[in-house]
């Protein structure tokens, strides 16, 4: 039987970004279903090595600086000739790539894996979703905007994690982590965790700031206090603050502790279950794939209700939450010369540390029952096998529905041609 053949353009498949590591899950998901083969653009602004890879036979990636150039895509759909072109990431990286749609529409349609972090509608976004066949989207923020304007071709598919490399793992497991990691005067602490970017639009400072103020409403003269702030980060990103000195300016030295070492699946795995409960801070994000994570090892999380988070720390089915989800309290309305508007929504500090107390106040019994719930529903609302099937069924759709003669016209109707 045929294969069909998927060319992608995202962050290399085997490197550690989001982008990246949801490439390479998917990628691996849709090999078992024995009818793809996939080649990919693998981005990086630079890498050591720019020799082809084999993953595997139906797996091979070419390193490149940046996604690609109107050339590169030319010659490879001449020597290709995939059935599909997958584009991944934020849709200024691919500026270039729609101008040319024209050209790729000669040889197969396109499908964008889209997230749009917020309101307004982005409506100068309307050229790209206009040249593109299949529009999936991993947040249901970004699905409602996005199908409103072109139901024709937008779809809702969740980020997902293999069950295999985000789990809970036994309490002994959990307590003798604790302790090689965090040293034996933390085994009993409340240990919140925090794994992202140090970067501005991450909040790593207010995360430091709202614990602290969260120790202070707990301190007891005369003794340390129980509670550690884990940051798996670089605090000397030049992305972000300088966290070694925000901790210093802040006095909270004794209670926070910094992972920096760059750890395999398996080991952040054990830093999500070590953790009492996580936490993301974002004014502006996507999906937020390490409160997932956290989920899925059974750790409640502490999340504004922004973007991709809300479908997470709120469980739509119900109303009810994962943890504690934080009301937006304001929005600033920013942009720049290619993203004229969108909203950044914050929450402030004070109202982060009365969330921190609340899960610190929580009964083991309840925080452990609350994980279950968390373990429960992203295996029911962001299940990888139901991703990978969501992703298979609507490719081939798209790619049949292209053979047939049925295409996208720019008025947002299917026409046999």
């Amino acid at each position: 039987m045929k294969k069909n053949k998927i060319l992608i353009l995202s962050d290399h498949a085997l490197s550690p970004s989001g982008v990246g590591v949801q490439t390479r899950f998917l990628v691996h998901g849709l090999l078992k279903k024995e009818c793809w083969t996939v080649r990919q653009l693998g981005a990086a602004l630079k890498h050591e090595n720019y020799d082809l890879v084999k993953v595997s036979e139906d797996f091979l990636i070419k390193p490149i600086d940046g996604f690609g150039n109107p050339d590169l895509i030319r010659s490879l759909l001449i020597a290709e000739k995939p059935d599909v072109v997958l584009l991944f990431t934020d849709p200024r990286f691919f500026v270039w790539f729609w101008e040319i749609e024209d050209e790729v529409h000669q040889i197969c349609p396109i499908a964008y894996w889209h997230v749009w972090d917020n309101k307004p509608f982005p409506t100068f976004n309307n050229s790209f979703y206009e040249s593109t066949d299949l529009i999936n989207c991993h947040s249901h923020h970004t699905f409602e905007q996005v199908r409103e304007h072109f139901p024709d071709r937008t779809n809702f598919i969740p980020h997902a994690l293999p069950t295999d490399l985000f789990f809970k793992l036994s309490e002994p497991k959990i307590r003798q982590n604790r302790i090689n990691l965090l040293g034996k005067d933390r085994e009993k602490d409340f240990v919140l965790f925090w794994v992202s970017r140090n970067a501005k639009r991450k909040r790593p400072s207010d995360i430091i700031w709202s614990f602290k103020l969260f120790l202070d409403k707990i301190k007891e003269d005369g003794k340390r206090t129980p509670a550690t702030l884990l940051m798996h980060t670089d605090p000397n990103d030049p992305e972000g603050p300088n966290l070694f000195e925000v901790v210093k300016m802040l006095g909270v030295e004794d209670n926070v502790f910094f992972s920096t070492e760059k750890l395999d699946f398996e080991e952040i795995n054990v830093l999500h279950n070590i953790a009492d409960c996580s936490i993301n801070l974002s004014f502006a994000e996507g999906f937020g794939l390490g409160t997932l994570e956290s989920m899925q090892c059974g750790t409640p999380i502490i999340a504004p209700k922004t973007g991709g988070l809300t479908r997470q720390v709120v469980d739509h089915r119900d109303g009810s939450e994962n943890g504690v989800a934080l009301d937006i309290e304001f929005k600033s309305l920013v942009g720049s010369q290619t993203v004229p508007f969108i909203y950044e929504d914050y929450v402030s500090v004070e109202t982060v540390s009365e969330a921190i107390l609340k899960m610190y106040k929580m009964s083991k019994e309840d925080r452990d029952k609350l994980g279950q719930k968390c373990i429960d529903y992203v295996h029911s609302e962001f299940n990888f096998t139901k991703t990978v099937d969501m992703w298979h069924e609507t490719l081939l759709e798209t790619i049949n529905k292209w053979k047939k003669g049925e295409k996208l016209t720019k008025s947002h109707e299917l026409v046999k041609l």
